[in-house]
């Protein structure tokens, strides 16, 4: 029985993720990791449950979000909706930080 309600599927995604930041998500990593010295410890391209949260402090139950173009599409948005609402059941705050646009 495994141990966790995340699919091996959605972990090998999360990986793939880790390894493809895109600018807007490399830029605002930097700017999560300089938090550390103050106890904030994210972690990039994070599975929760079917989804996988871009940056998580799980400690503190804050997700953050680096949403794109795709998210402002009426499947993004209700995708976006639905993972909010789910996180939200977790007991997490998802907050979509910073919109990046294709060049």
């Amino acid at each position: 029985m495994p141990h966790s309600n995340i699919t091996p599927k959605t972990r090998d995604t999360a990986k793939c993720l880790r390894r493809e930041l895109t600018k807007a998500e490399a830029a605002m990593w930097d700017m999560l990791r300089d938090l550390r010295p103050y106890g904030a410890r994210f972690r990039r391209e994070t599975p929760i449950g079917p989804y996988i949260a871009d940056f998580a402090w799980l400690s503190a139950r804050i997700i953050v979000e680096v949403d794109g173009d795709s998210h402002e599409t009426a499947a993004g948005r209700r995708h976006d909706f639905a993972r909010d609402a789910f996180l939200r059941d977790q007991g997490l705050h998802a907050a979509p930080f910073l919109k990046e646009r294709a060049a």
